[in-house]
């Protein structure tokens, strides 16, 4: 199990950067799906830090038809054990045709324990970390495994110690 003892490395996601970014992650996607003109079934967003990239990917791709599968694995900085909570309840039993979207792909648990139930889906992410790149079909930007990325849905503005300062 991780803890927030591995992550030695922070950075911090602006709103600005998670919209340029996922919007940069909807350009790959664009045309790419199995669909005539290349469109897709529909978005299943992992909830929660999926949510609200799938909804801007939504936006761009024109996607009207948007799932959750609730899957839980972190417990504040702590990564704990992988569990559904809610399945999808409308998409196809192997997910074909359907874009799989979240934040953030840590160690690739959340994906992997998805494509047990929907092997067919495509999954995508904003970002990625070296154990959890397999994991992934699509993303834009890889941080190293000790990197905890702060996205601002989890950020109130305070004062920051400067780094030279930090231990």
């Amino acid at each position: 199990m991780q803890t927030s003892d591995d992550y030695n490395k922070n950075f911090l996601v602006s709103w600005e950067e998670i919209h340029r970014n996922t919007k940069a992650l909807a350009w790959k996607l664009l045309d790419k799906g199995p669909l005539e003109g290349g469109k897709w079934k529909g978005i299943i967003a992992i909830t929660r830090g999926g949510m609200v990239p799938a909804c801007i990917i939504a936006r761009e791709l024109e996607i009207l038809n948007i799932e959750t599968f609730c899957i839980t694995s972190y417990d504040v900085k702590n990564q704990s054990e992988t569990k559904v909570l809610k399945m999808p309840s409308s998409v196809d039993k192997d997910g074909d045709g359907w874009l799989v979207i979240d934040d953030l792909v840590d160690t690739g648990k959340t994906f992997a324990l998805a494509r047990e139930t929907l092997p067919k889906a495509h999954y995508a992410c904003i970002y990625v970390k070296p154990m959890g790149a397999k994991q992934t079909d699509t993303y834009i930007t890889e941080f190293s495994q000790e990197t905890w990325v702060h996205f601002p849905w989890d950020m109130e503005n305070q004062y920051v110690t400067p780094l030279a300062s930090q231990e």
